[in-house]
C-alpha cells in the first residue's frame, strides 16, 4: 500500500484539487512546481498563497504536508515558441493543436518528479493532467501517463506510480470532486486563492476565482463552474458561490 505521494503543484484548480485529493489518500504528501519562464509566472507566487491557506484551513492536512520544492526549468522557455512562453495571441494551429501546447512540458515535468521523488523517496506521482476537458495535448493522455509510468520505472529501476485524479472528469466535476473531499471551504479556497489565467490576471475577480475572464483556461474553468452550480438536484442545497 502507498504511503507518501509527490504532487505536481502549479497552484491552480486542478493542481489544486488533485492535492487534496493526495492529502485525503497519502501519509506524506510533498509538492512540486516548475519555472519555465511562463507567461502567467504569477502561479508560482499563488501556489504559495494555496499551501498557506490549506495548512490554516484544513489542520488536519497540515501535518501531512511536506516539503515544497520549485524546480528551474527555464531551458524550456527557450526552446518553445508558444503563447505560454511567448507574448503572442492565442490560437490554433496548423497541426490542429492550440498553441498553448508546450511541447514536451508534461514528458519533462514527470521525467524531473520521478528523480525527486526517488531522492525523497516518494511512490507516487500526482498529476493534473486530463482527457476529458482538454485541449488535445498529446502529452495529457492516458496513453502517455502509462508510457511514462511504464518508462520511468524502468529507468529508475524503482516502481512508480503516476496517478491522474482528473483524467476521465470535466471541469464541473472537478469542482464537484473539490467539494466532496473539503466541503465548500476547499471551494472558496480555490475560488480565491489558485490560478489558472493564463495571462497572469489577478485584478479581476469572478464568481469561479480571478483572471482575465477571456483566455482558453479561464473560459474552461468559468463553464465548469456554472455546470457545477446547475448540477445540484432541486431540493438539495446548492454549494454557496463565493461572491464575486
Amino acid at each position: 500500500m502507498h504511503t507518501t505521494a509527490l504532487v505536481l503543484f502549479s497552484g491552480g484548480q486542478d493542481s489544486t484539487t488533485c492535492l487534496a485529493h493526495a492529502l485525503a489518500r497519502y501519509e506524506r504528501v510533498e509538492t512540486v512546481a516548475f519555472d519555465y519562464r511562463q507567461r502567467h509566472s504569477v502561479e508560482l507566487q499563488a501556489r504559495l498563497a494555496v499551501l498557506d491557506a490549506l495548512r490554516a484551513q484544513f489542520p488536519h492536512w497540515a501535518g501531512k504536508l511536506g516539503e515544497d520544492h520549485l524546480l528551474d526549468l527555464g531551458v524550456l522557455g527557450q526552446v518553445s515558441e508558444t503563447s505560454l512562453t511567448r507574448d503572442m495571441a492565442f490560437q490554433m494551429e496548423q497541426s490542429g493543436l492550440p498553441n498553448t501546447f508546450v511541447p514536451g512540458r508534461n514528458l519533462l515535468f514527470l521525467t524531473l518528479a520521478a528523480a525527486l521523488a526517488y531522492r525523497r523517496g516518494l511512490e507516487v506521482i500526482v498529476t493534473g493532467v486530463c482527457e476529458t476537458d482538454y485541449s488535445g495535448y498529446p502529452d495529457c493522455r492516458d496513453d502517455t501517463m502509462k508510457a511514462m509510468q511504464l518508462a520511468l520505472s524502468l529507468g529508475m529501476d524503482r516502481r512508480l506510480l503516476i496517478e491522474t485524479p482528473l483524467m476521465w472528469i470535466d471541469k464541473a466535476e472537478t469542482w464537484t470532486l473539490a467539494h466532496q473531499l473539503g466541503g465548500q471551504p476547499l471551494v472558496d479556497l480555490i475560488v480565491e486563492h489558485s490560478h489558472t489565467c493564463y495571462l497572469g490576471d489577478r485584478e479581476h475577480r469572478h464568481a469561479w476565482g480571478w483572471g482575465c475572464g477571456q483566455c482558453p483556461a479561464c473560459e474552461l474553468r468559468a463553464r465548469g463552474h456554472e455546470r457545477y452550480l446547475s448540477q445540484w438536484p432541486a431540493g438539495r442545497p446548492a454549494p454557496v458561490p463565493a461572491s464575486a
